[in-house]
């Protein structure tokens, strides 16, 4: 997948008020990796994908699927695609669902058949073939929308949002699901939320927020293991003394009988204080850059970015 300069403009309201989505992002998914799209409510994640789908056109810009034109119907038969809100006719049951989505691909009746089998029991639906659609939970929707992603062994795998939904136990059999496909050299382009999920199976990240791409690449290029703060929990609520320990840490916040600041770097100066004003001090934890860290530091990057466009 190569997405290159990609703008997606909208008319809204009475007046045609003309929005921005996406401005002019560039990435390219490399054949057989694992990409996790990232991004705030908003942030354009889901235009980006259903352009990309050819579901709607783009402003500018160009996306480019197996070297091809993203709208290339033969292109097109080589992806599984998973929206963010999928529908399906509700009165049918999974068998049904998924035999039509095959029959769409053009697959063979007797390979439908074995197809929808062994998809069923990956995505843990085996028991509730005969149920229709109407009576699955949110969380057993979502798994029947990744079986039929995966209906036509596609090369790319696009998933918008696929853990939504999922209870712990479904989060953790659809991470594996995504861990068998990267094994079997597919390509997966997948937007989320559930940080840690991205965390334990992506080779790269993508990071985008009101419509800008703030930052791409491994995790280890991403985050700063190197980059420590530390977290002290002490009882205290004297005011003075929390004002002198919060001109020197990131934040102090009030957790019942007990305080907690945050300091970059190391704690010495903060336990001096500490220690000096007879403060009891229940813990002192280290903690490296995460994901969740990065994403928030971005996130709050790029509402100041659009707040200073707005003033200019």
């Amino acid at each position: 997948m190569e997405v290159s300069n990609l703008r997606k403009s909208f008319r809204i309201g009475l007046r045609m008020k003309r929005v921005e989505a996406v401005k002019g992002i560039s990435f390219q998914v490399q054949p057989g990796e694992v990409f996790g799209f990232l991004g705030p409510n908003g942030a354009g994640k889901t235009t980006t994908i259903k352009t990309c789908m050819g579901l709607i056109r783009p402003t500018s810009g160009t996306v480019r699927l197996f070297g091809a034109d993203h709208e290339s119907l033969h292109v097109r038969t080589r992806i599984g695609f998973l929206p963010e809100h999928p529908y399906f006719y509700d009165y049918l049951k999974p068998v049904e669902i998924l035999d039509f989505y095959g029959r769409l691909f053009g697959i063979e009746q007797r390979e439908r058949k074995r197809r929808i089998e062994r998809l069923l029991d990956r995505v843990g639906l085996s028991h509730a073939k005969d149920r229709t659609l109407r009576r699955f939970s949110k969380g057993m929707l979502q798994r029947v929308g990744i079986a039929q992603a995966l209906i036509n062994d596609p090369d790319l795998v696009v998933l918008d949002e696929p853990l939504s939904g999922l209870d712990p136990i479904g989060r953790k059999e659809i991470r594996d699901i995504l861990v068998d496909l990267r094994a079997a050299r597919k390509t997966i382009f997948f937007s989320s939320h559930i940080l840690s999920d991205i965390e334990m199976i992506c080779d790269r990240v993508a990071i985008i927020n009101f419509g800008k791409l703030q930052s791409i690449g491994t995790l280890e290029q991403l985050l700063h293991p190197d980059r420590m703060s530390t977290e002290i929990t002490f009882m205290s609520h004297d005011p003075e003394l929390l004002e002198r320990v919060a001109k020197v840490s990131q934040r102090v916040d009030r957790l019942g009988d007990y305080s907690r600041c945050v300091v970059d770097g190391r704690p010495d100066v903060v336990l001096k204080m500490l220690v000096d004003g007879g403060v009891s001090i229940d813990s002192v934890t280290p903690k490296r850059e995460s994901l969740e860290d990065l994403f928030v530091k971005e996130a709050i990057r790029g509402a100041r970015e659009q707040q200073m466009e707005r003033n200019q």
